[in-house]
């Protein structure tokens, strides 16, 4: 899975979520049909109407994340998102989001290993006003000691509050760091608490000066407004921001995953055991691609659900799991990450659990999958994705990720096709390759012992 920590309010921005996002009913040949063109300083900007209300989201995608982040300043690309919030040349700390409330509307902001995105949701008539302000904080940040030292200590507080405080989240965090050995999708998107403690506000301005440039971002306005209008307020608030040079994306790479690893954490905190395995795995942007879309629909059909074959299995058929489930994160620049998950009802064993879950697992390899299961799958995520895009966030939210993490419009738009054609041959050939022993971590979460 993919975690994010947002600025004021923490947004679960998962991936799999994403990805539903993209989908529409398999043979669908448009599924947002967005309009686009890009400003004479290099922002791009994608216009999705939709006037069934008079509502408009802006949302403002930077191409940069804690991936990007140099050694020693884990942390920085979150830390940034919290400092665009306390003023600007002509905007007082606090200012932004109060003008945004005062109209009616919300904003916030969220940070990902690939991406930094901000967004405000407002009534129609108020598009100009948060034009005006967030290009104003596209290059007009004002930071110093008095505003940044104290929120670096609130972005401390957030780290022992949602990280330091939850043994699930300890896990994940730690899992990571076993699944990537060299890659920076390893170190956790928040930070390390010993380097945040370290940033300063030279380090957030440099970060600001070296990313946050009009050709290193993507405009998405969605709603009630259309792309004549949208021009016309992008060139006069997005337009006047001078291009810079911004570094090309140079990220170390993962060496052959030999060994498995095993992580076991013990804490008096958990009630109920949980285990979990995460597998390395190609992404729609890198590594064998062709096995990306087939691994959408292995997640679902091993585990997407109570319909799924991990669920029957474990938890109606053999009734000793309370859950079980798999999922699919593809959308990463670099990698793509598959996931195994269950947990013994109470008082069950969680070996047994682990024993069957893999088990299960082992005899879908070997007899494969069938044709009427695939297309079950594809249905159960084109009907997810139909509920999804339901609201106007679901385009920016496909667009703006795919724009950051290295696919392009299109590949949204065709997403559907892709899905559609997907084979159960194909399903086990993406199975095999990724579902290694070697290639994967195992976490499990105990309660604490008596004795310990």
């Amino acid at each position: 899975m993919l975690f994010t920590f947002p600025g004021k309010i923490c947004l679960s921005a998962l991936a799999p979520l994403f990805v539903l996002l993209f989908a529409g009913s398999p043979g669908q040949s448009a599924v947002f049909s967005p309009k686009t063109f890009t400003l004479d300083n290099g922002l791009k900007v994608v216009v999705i109407e939709n006037h069934r209300a008079p509502i408009v989201m802006q949302m403002l995608w930077y191409r940069v994340g804690s991936a990007d982040e140099a050694p020693g300043e884990s942390g920085l690309a979150h830390f940034l998102e919290h400092l665009l919030f306390k003023g600007t040349k002509t905007t007082k700390p606090g200012e932004f989001s109060r003008t945004i409330s005062r109209v009616g509307g919300r904003d916030n902001a969220f940070t990902s290993f690939d991406y930094t995105s901000y967004f405000q949701r407002v009534d129609a008539h108020d598009l100009e006003t948060i034009m005006r302000l967030e290009s104003d904080r596209m290059h007009n940040l004002v930071l110093s000691d008095d505003v940044v030292l104290p929120e670096r200590d609130v972005v401390l507080e957030e780290r022992r509050s949602r990280t330091d405080n939850s043994p699930a989240a300890q896990l994940r965090e730690q899992m990571r760091r076993a699944l990537y050995l060299n890659h920076p999708y390893g170190r956790p998107v928040i930070g390390w608490m010993s380097e945040i403690r370290q940033l300063t506000t030279e380090n957030a301005l440099a970060f600001y000066r070296k990313y946050y440039a009009p050709n290193n971002a993507m405009l998405i306005i969605a709603g009630d407004a259309t792309v004549q209008r949208v021009r016309v307020l992008a060139e006069k608030y997005y337009g006047p921001i001078p291009r810079r040079a911004v570094p090309k994306r140079v990220r170390p790479k993962e060496p052959p995953h030999r060994a498995a690893r095993r992580l076991v954490l013990r804490n008096q905190r958990v009630k109920l055991p949980s285990w979990s395995r995460f597998y390395l795995a190609p992404s729609y942007s890198a590594g064998e691609k062709q096995y990306a879309y087939p691994l959408d629909i292995l997640a679902q059909v091993l585990g997407g659900g109570s319909t799924s074959r991990l669920y029957r299995r474990l938890v109606v058929e053999l009734g000793i799991a309370s859950s079980a489930g798999a999922w699919y994160s593809g959308s990463g620049l670099d990698y793509g990450e598959f996931g195994l998950y269950a947990s013994p009802k109470v008082g069950g064993d969680i070996e047994a659990v682990e024993k069957a879950l893999l088990s299960e697992v082992r005899a879908a390899l070997k007899a494969g999958f069938k044709a009427e299961d695939i297309e079950r799958a594809k249905k159960l995520i084109s009907a997810q994705a139909i509920y999804a895009r339901d609201g106007i966030r679901a385009g920016p939210n496909a667009f703006g990720s795919a724009f950051t993490q290295g696919q392009t419009i299109d590949e949204v738009e065709n997403w559907p096709e892709r899905i559609a054609a997907v084979t159960p041959e194909q399903v086990m050939a993406a199975a095999k390759a990724v579902l290694k022993v070697e290639n994967s971590v195992t976490g499990i979460l105990l309660p604490q012992e008596a004795s310990e």
